[in-house]
C-alpha cells in the first residue's frame, strides 16, 4: 500500500522550478521499530530523494509520507535525555530573559511530546498547553499535569484555542517545523494566535550545519525540509510574519533557532538574521551544486566505515552499536550496516527496548546488555551524544572496548 505523495512544487515558495541533487537508499520509516510478533511482515521502503529550488533556495523531500503513518503512534521523546532536559531548561530561560512573555502569560508547544519544555514554562508561572498528534505520548503528558490537545496545529485549531484560551506570548515549535508539509497553514495557525506583542520560537536542524558535518542521516522521511535562513526569511515575509532573531545552537549536531513576530510587531530585526544571510551565500547554501559534492564526501565515508566493520568481522570481531535515533535508520541503509555487521542496538529508552530496527530488525536492548554481551567494538549511531556516552561507559572501555564515532568522521576511540 502506497502511504506517500510527490508533490511537485517547493514547499515555501510553491515553485516548480525544482531539481533532484543527490539521492539516499530507500529506507523505512525512521521511527517505525518493530515488536517481535511482527517480524515476517515486510516494511515498506520509501524514496528519500533531496530537492532544490532554484527560485528560492530551499533543499527538500517531495516525497511525503502520511502523517497519520508517522506521528500517531511516535515513539520519541525527550525526556530520557539529560543532555535535553537541560538544553529545554535554558531555552525556556532563553525566551523568558529576552522576549519577557507575561507572567501568567499562554505558552503553547506544537509538537508538545513529552512535555519537558512545557514543563519548565509552567514551573515559571506561565500557562501551557501543547499540541501533539502522538496518542500515547500525549497520554504520558497529561499525567504529568499538562494539558495537551491530541490534535495537528492547523487554522482552526489555532481559532479555537484562541477562543479558549486567549492569545498566546510564546509559540514554540521545536524540532517540528522541517517535519510539516503544509507549513503554510500552520505559520498562518501562528499568526492568528499570537499575541500583537508574541513571538513564535523555532529550533530546527539547520542546513548549514548539515553540509558542514555530514550530517546525511538527519535526512529521513519525517524530515521534509532541510532549513535555512535565506528561503525562511522571505517565507515567513509571505506568511505576514517576520524573522527577527537567527541564531545557531549545538543541538542534533547543529540547529537553528529562529524567533519570529507578527509583521510590523514591536522588536527590530536583530544582527543575527544579516549575519546568517551573509554565511550562507558564502557558504554556497544556496547552490545546487554545493548538494552533489555533498554527495560525493558521503559515499566516501561510505566506503570508509563499512570497509572498517568488514574488516573486523573478519577478524571474528563482534560488534554493536549505541543509540537508536531515527537517523539510525538512514545511516544504516545508506551505509550498508545490517545485522551481518551489528549485532544488537543500545538505547536508554523503555520505548525502544525490546523493539528491532525499522526493515534489518537488529534488536534493541538495554544499556546494561553491553556488559553482559561485551561485544569488541560499538558503533555510536546517536554521535550528537557520543561524549556523553563514552564518558557514561568509561567501565566498557577500561575493560578493552573500542568505541567507533561514524560521523562528521570515522572516529575509534
Amino acid at each position: 500500500m502506497k502511504n506517500y505523495v510527490h508533490r511537485e512544487t517547493c514547499r515555501l515558495c510553491t515553485s516548480r522550478n525544482v531539481s533532484k541533487v543527490f539521492s539516499l537508499a530507500p529506507t523505512p520509516l525512521a521511527n517505525a521499530f518493530v515488536t517481535a510478533d511482527k517480524l515476517a511482515r515486510k516494511q515498506e521502503l520509501y524514496p528519500l530523494d533531496v530537492w532544490f529550488c532554484n527560485d528560492c533556495g530551499h533543499l527538500q523531500l517531495l516525497d511525503v509520507v502520511d502523517p497519520a503513518v508517522l506521528y500517531e503512534h511516535y515513539v520519541y521523546v525527550s525526556g530520557t535525555s539529560p543532555v535535553f532536559v537541560k538544553h529545554f531548561k535554558d531555552y525556556a530561560a532563553y525566551v523568558i530573559d529576552n522576549f519577557h512573555p507575561a507572567p501568567a502569560g499562554l505558552v503553547v508547544d506544537i509538537g508538545s511530546n513529552d512535555g519537558t519544555l512545557l514543563q519548565f514554562f509552567m514551573d515559571s508561572g506561565r500557562r501551557v498547553l501543547g499540541v501533539d498528534p502522538a496518542q500515547e505520548i500525549s497520554e504520558k503528558t497529561r499525567a504529568s499535569g499538562i494539558s495537551v490537545i491530541v490534535d495537528y496545529f492547523n487554522p482552526t485549531l489555532a481559532d479555537r484555542i484562541r477562543a479558549d484560551h486567549g492569545a498566546a506570548s510564546v509559540i514554540a515549535a521545536n524540532n517540528v517545523i522541517a517535519h510539516i508539509d503544509d507549513l503554510g497553514g500552520v505559520m498562518e495557525g501562528v499568526r492568528r494566535l499570537l499575541a500583537p506583542d508574541g513571538v513564535f520560537v523555532f529550533e530546527v536542524s539547520y542546513l548549514g550545519a548539515v553540509v558542514e558535518n555530514t550530517l546525511f542521516d538527519t535526512i529521513y522521511h519525517e524530515h521534509i525540509d532541510y532549513h535555512s535562513v535565506t528561503p525562511l526569511q522571505a517565507f515567513f515575509e509571505r506568511c505576514g510574519l517576520e524573522l527577527i532573531e537567527a541564531i545557531r545552537v549545538d543541538s542534533h549536531g547543529g540547529s537553528l533557532r529562529g524567533v519570529v513576530q507578527i509583521k510590523g510587531g514591536p522588536r527590530k530585526r536583530g544582527a543575527s538574521v544579516r549575519t546568517m544571510l551573509d554565511y550562507e551565500e558564502s557558504a554556497g547554501l544556496n547552490r545546487p551544486e554545493t548538494y552533489g559534492a555533498f554527495a560525493d564526501h558521503i559515499d566516501g565515508l561510505r566506503t570508509e566505515l563499512a570497509g572498517m566493520l568488514h574488516q573486523l568481522k573478519s577478524e571474528g570481531k563482534r560488534i554493536a552499536a549505541f543509540g537508536a535515533p531515527a537517523k539510525l535508520t538512514t545511516l544504516m541503509y545508506h551505509f550498508g550496516l545490517e545485522a551481518d555487521l551489528i549485532d544488537f542496538v543500545i538505547d536508554d529508552s523503555p520505548l525502544k527496548q525490546g523493539h528491532f530496527t525499522p526493515g534489518m530488525h537488529i534488536p534493541v536492548v538495554p544499556a546494561q546488555e553491553l556488559y553482559n554481551r561485551k561485544p569488541d567494538y560499538v558503533v555510536i549511531l546517536a554521535w550528537n551524544f557520543a561524549k556523553p556516552i563514552i564518558e557514561k561507559h568509561s567501565a566498557f572501555r577500561e575493560a578493552g572496548g573500542r568505541f567507533i564515532i561514524p560521523l562528521p568522521k570515522v572516529e575509534v576511540i
